[in-house]
């Protein structure tokens, strides 16, 4: 299985889950917008299963190509050490948020939503970001 491109979509998924599930609570659609977060929260915990079994077979990392410049180089460990810094956050702030929406708490899911969204946004999106950059930009000769 390679793993990297089925993380990479699972990442994807679940930024498309994510926005789906915004606009749908902005139209009120709060039935709809419940099972979008849940299966987001399924799609991001299939993804996280899947990257530990995928580093924990490989024994690490993947090290970024020495022969990309060196500017690719910068940008990449940018966005790998904020994805990474925030990604530790989301399980926690997913958790919270969800249980604090399912016991109909509104109040207190909002305020994790304000924090919990944005993050987790932005490390489905990096995640996608990422992985393109380790693996589709073509290595030059």
């Amino acid at each position: 299985m390679d793993f990297p491109a089925v993380n990479a979509s699972l990442n994807a998924l679940a930024t498309v889950l994510l926005i789906v599930g915004f606009i749908l609570i902005r139209q009120k659609k709060e039935k709809a917008h419940k099972w979008t977060m849940l299966s987001c929260f399924l799609v991001s915990s299939i993804f996280l299963v899947c990257y530990l079994i995928y580093h924990y077979q490989k024994g690490g990392g993947t090290p970024f190509p020495k022969s990309h410049p060196s500017w690719l180089r910068i940008t990449y460990f940018a966005i790998l050490i904020s994805h990474i810094i925030l990604a530790v956050f989301v399980p926690v702030g997913a958790i919270v948020t969800i249980r604090h929406g399912l016991k109909n708490n509104r109040t207190k899911h909002l305020k994790w939503a304000k924090v919990t969204f944005p993050i987790w946004l932005y490390v489905s999106v990096t995640g996608v970001v990422v992985y393109w950059l380790l693996y589709q930009v073509p290595v030059p000769s």
